[in-house]
């Protein structure tokens, strides 16, 4: 395809086209609507003068009879102008005029007829004029109009003013579409070439933006924005299988080692029996990781779509608390909660009970410790948003850290000799994404304070009570 081609193809120049077509029929109706109007102004005008005339002409007539009117008609024909008159008789004959008689035989009336007439003196040479014919008492007839050949020309004019115009609107808006269309298509060809060297494996390539606003550039600001998105999520598909390959080798070794060594070793079934139940606690913790991954990618992924509904967040917030009472009461940790009534969100009520469990966890873990060990589980309504806030008293999480420490398999220096997987935070965070909300990590001075804040849900009271997203 020629470049010229490409060109009439795009839908710039197509649209520019349209919009020139619409334009010319637009500008052709009013010009044609001025013509007809200009035309319309200049007969009313002529039918004032004539009518005029007439009235003069008649109180001639009354006044001095037929030779009277005969010399005003006289001394108006010698008067320059393009005022027509004609005196004649019942039988035709002229009387006094400047105008050949018509061939056609004009009736009274009040009626301005469009016709043509030769001049005395000049037989054969038709003229346009406007002429209305007034009886008189005796047969007698006065013909009087005006020559509107000067009309003509005008509208003539016009006619021509209206196709120079729409040459060069036609010429003009040719040319300004083929610009818009060339600059459009050398964007769209830059736009691509992105595109393909993308589709090659540079992920580090953007499009264009050429800083106009446009929908080109919102398109590629877009599209931008998706790059990054995939770039980070591929980033993070690399980070997991180096984590995968990193942390679930030991315990993979581990499992089979202690398998390989059951069945070499010439033990009683009792140790066998303790070797199976090591076997199956690692392979527990190897399945808890899984579950663990496949539940963030369900979040990521959108899992949503399907299984959102209406809950109350406070009473997910006292269910977990519940649950873990026994837990913080054995491990000597003073465990708090304070939820306020009607926290309705919209979500996945599993996967906001398994973030929160993920939360609460990892507070007794690291944070219950200290001469007082606490734990505070709070939720609350904060303008359009439902905060739930997991807060302790242990040794925290570094500033520095805090953003890496959502990512997965990653496990502070300190935390090591602890058992987890690094899955937990990972986890709260990509179900708050999941839920459009975010998850916060703040100093709780002394200790962590991990606030998870989803959009809330708005009750509007009426006749039928019903929950809208706020």
């Amino acid at each position: 395809m020629t470049a010229l081609g490409k060109l009439f193809r795009t839908t710039a120049f197509k649209l520019s086209i349209a919009y020139l077509v619409l334009f010319s029929i637009g500008a052709g109706l009013v010009l044609a609507r001025v013509g007809a109007r200009v035309k319309e102004v200049l007969d009313e005008q002529i039918e004032q003068t004539v009518d005029a005339e007439i009235r003069a002409l008649s109180e001639q007539y009354a006044q001095g009879g037929l030779r009277q009117l005969a010399n005003a008609v006289e001394r108006r024909v010698r008067a320059p102008g393009g005022s027509l008159y004609l005196l004649s008789s019942h039988s035709g004959d002229v009387i006094v005029g400047n105008i050949e008689p018509p061939n056609f035989t004009p009736s009274g009336g009040t009626e301005l007829v469009e016709t043509t007439y030769e001049r005395r003196g000049e037989p054969g040479v038709k003229h346009p004029a406007l002429l209305r014919l007034f009886l008189l008492p005796g047969g007698f007839r006065l013909l009087i109009g005006h020559d509107i050949e000067d009309h003509e020309v005008l509208r003539g004019i016009l006619r021509r003013a209206l196709g120079v115009s729409l040459f060069w609107l036609a010429l003009v808006g040719a040319l300004g579409g083929l610009f818009v269309s060339y600059r459009m298509l050398e964007r769209v060809d830059v736009m691509s070439g992105s595109a393909r060297r993308i589709m090659a494996g540079d992920m580090h390539e953007r499009l264009a933006i050429s800083g106009a606003g446009d929908e080109l550039d919102r398109l590629a600001e877009n599209f931008n924005a998706m790059l990054e998105r995939i770039s980070e999520l591929m980033a993070g598909l690399r980070e997991v299988s180096d984590n995968i390959a990193h942390d679930l080798k030991t315990p993979l070794t581990r499992l089979r080692n202690r398998a390989e060594a059951a069945l070499r070793a010439d033990a009683e079934d009792s140790e066998h029996r303790a070797a199976l139940a090591a076997v199956i606690e690692e392979s527990d913790n190897l399945i808890r990781v899984f579950n663990a991954l496949l539940m963030i990618a369900r979040a990521e992924a959108g899992y949503s779509s399907d299984n959102m509904a209406n809950f109350d967040a406070d009473a997910v917030v006292r269910d977990i608390a519940e649950m873990y009472e026994p837990v913080a009461e054995e491990q000597g940790v003073r465990l708090d909660v304070a939820a306020q009534d009607g926290l309705a969100v919209t979500g996945s009520r599993e996967l906001l009970g398994q973030a929160l469990v993920n939360l609460v966890d990892n507070a007794l873990k690291y944070g219950g410790t200290g001469d007082e060990p606490r734990i505070a589980i709070e939720a609350r309504r904060v303008g359009d948003r439902v905060e739930i806030v997991v807060a302790d008293r242990g040794p925290g999480i570094a500033p520095s850290d805090r953003e890496r420490v959502v990512g997965r398999f990653v496990r502070l220096e300190n935390s090591r000799s602890r058992p987890g997987s690094g899955l937990g935070l990972s986890l709260a965070a990509a179900v708050a994404r999941m839920h459009h909300g975010a998850l916060r990590i703040e100093d709780n001075a002394p200790g962590l304070r991990v606030a998870l804040s989803l959009p809330a849900m708005r009750t509007t009271v009426g006749p039928t009570a019903r929950m809208e997203r706020a």
